[in-house]
């Protein structure tokens, strides 16, 4: 593995080594005005959210690399002490890039790019009609973190209000990824569309205790055909399948057809029991890939 230290590569080259590791980053689009009420509309991928009550967004709006100069948004942040962050999806990536454009100052980035600006309630920046979600913010804090060419400000930024459009809901009340269809961004010109295959579910470990990748059976912690992936699957579950689960599981037509094929091929066996036990974890059948990869210790 290559091993780079920061101080002595350029600084250009180690930012876009940092932003080719560290994605999918999510997009603040950022809307702000100066102080004569100017306004300015501009994406960041330093962003995320660090804090429920109080609700807290933070991002951050770097110095320029090639010249170390700031950007529009970080001085009007600075002034007014207020923003409006719009979350950007799919519909919309093309004019969001647009607006990331440097233009001149006093230059509306709403007008270059297309999108409507709808008037905030609690706040001067409008925000873009067009996103499926905006965060009406405070400003509670702006931390320098350097005086060079790319230090970031972590500009911090307490909720007052959220705009959800219901057309991103799903029957619960709650945002549907599907719906929602967010954008995040890679390193150079990647961006990724978080929606289809992208979006998977993973059961979280918080309302259980998993007996880890350790306490698995050692046949199965060695396997050549499991993954770290579905170790961690069987890690996380709270108590294995019994022995008289494993045995009633055989009569399973799948699993009764596999043991009399490779019947008289033992390797085989346990080789077909193992990938059959892969694919039921990758179908999210925890306690039926148990059943099989327990099947295949014993042969």
């Amino acid at each position: 593995m290559k091993s780079i230290n920061p101080k002595e590569v350029k600084t250009a080259e180690f930012h876009a080594l940092l932003l080719g590791a560290i994605a999918p980053r999510p997009i603040a689009f950022a809307s702000t005005t100066d102080g004569e009420g100017n306004v300015n509309l501009s994406p960041f991928s330093f962003f995320n959210v660090f804090s429920a009550k109080p609700p807290i967004l933070v991002f951050s709006p770097a110095r320029r690399v090639r010249d170390n100069t700031s950007k529009h948004t970080l001085e009007n942040v600075i002034k007014t002490k207020e923003v409006v962050i719009n979350i950007a999806n799919f519909d919309i990536v093309e004019q969001l890039s647009l607006a990331s454009t440097e233009y001149a100052e006093g230059i509306n980035e709403f007008i270059k790019s297309g999108l409507t600006p709808e008037a905030s309630q609690f706040v001067q920046p409008p925000r873009v009609k067009e996103a499926p979600v905006a965060f009406e913010c405070r400003v509670n804090e702006v931390i320098s973190l350097g005086p060079e060419g790319g230090a970031g400000n972590l500009v911090i930024c307490e909720v007052l209000l959220m705009h959800v459009s219901e057309q991103v809901l799903d029957e619960h009340g709650k945002i549907s990824p599907f719906k929602l269809d967010a954008v995040a961004r890679m390193g150079g010109d990647y961006y990724l569309r978080a929606n289809g295959d992208c979006i998977f579910e993973l059961p979280k470990p918080v309302l259980n205790k998993g007996i880890g990748v350790d306490a698995l059976p050692d046949h199965i912690r060695n396997s050549s055909i499991l993954t770290g992936n579905n170790l961690g699957r069987l890690g996380n579950t709270e108590v294995i399948p019994s022995e008289e689960d494993v045995e009633t599981y055989k009569s399973e037509p799948m699993v009764d057809y596999t043991l009399n094929k490779y019947k008289a091929d033992t390797p085989k066996l346990k080789h077909e029991l193992e990938l059959l036990g892969k694919k039921l974890l990758e179908d999210n059948q925890v306690q039926a890939a148990w059943k099989v990869l327990l099947l295949s210790g014993q042969v």
